[in-house]
């Protein structure tokens, strides 16, 4: 027989706690995207290179951030680094794991939208007399940003949601840390989780209504 009596007062005294750790939710989520946006470069010149040494590694990455679970990832830096007497703080196994994820999927989305991008247009820099370095950075890289830029925004969301991991090396700073801090204390499950849950949903919705806005405001042309 259902009943279970609900007690939302208990969730949201705990509101300023719940935002404080969504606030480290972000944190991690947009760190984790600088970094893997600087890795997912570097992976996306090493594809292109004439090394197969660097092409398979790029694609080794890739391949496995793509076909391994972040969970996996998140567990490999916190306790498999750790097998080799490199200790990781949680915050920053989570962070290394989500990095790790997030380079592998913008270097297939930077690959895709590479391909969009018509091979006359680094050829017409060169015969400007740029250096190949130089037609990348100037005439390519701007053009890939713009076709992956929106793709990029749906990683970053995804990066939000990961760090809800985090609560299985031991992160107890973020948004599920506390909300699971705050369950074992009082015991209200639905209460606290689905308050999270909210808090999760609107942020990535921010997250993704802004990005819209600044697509709109950086590619008008």
């Amino acid at each position: 027989m259902f009943n279970y009596t609900f007690r939302w007062n208990q969730a949201f005294q705990a509101l300023p706690q719940m935002l404080d750790g969504a606030l480290v939710t972000l944190q991690i989520a947009l760190l984790s995207m600088v970094i893997g946006v600087a890795l997912a470069l570097v992976l996306t010149l090493f594809r292109r290179s004439e090394s197969r040494i660097l092409r398979g590694f790029a694609t080794t990455w890739v391949e496995v951030a793509r076909n391994t679970p972040a969970l996996f990832q998140i567990y490999m830096a916190h306790f498999g680094l750790g097998s080799f007497g490199i200790h990781l703080s949680p915050f920053t196994a989570l962070l290394a794991g989500i990095a790790f994820n997030n380079a592998g999927y913008l270097a297939e989305n930077f690959r895709g939208a590479l391909k969009a991008i018509p091979e006359t247009q680094p050829r017409a820099g060169r015969s400007l007399g740029m250096t190949s370095l130089q037609a990348f950075r100037l005439v390519v890289l701007p053009q890939m940003a713009r076709v992956a830029f929106l793709p990029a925004t749906n990683q970053m969301v995804w990066a939000i949601l990961m760090t809800s991991l985090g609560v299985t090396v031991g992160m107890n700073t973020d948004l599920a840390g506390v909300t699971q801090a705050l369950n074992a204390r009082s015991f209200r499950t639905f209460e606290f989780f689905a308050l999270a849950a909210v808090i999760y949903y609107l942020i990535a919705k921010l997250v993704t209504l802004a990005a819209g806005l600044l697509a709109r405001r950086l590619f008008r042309y």
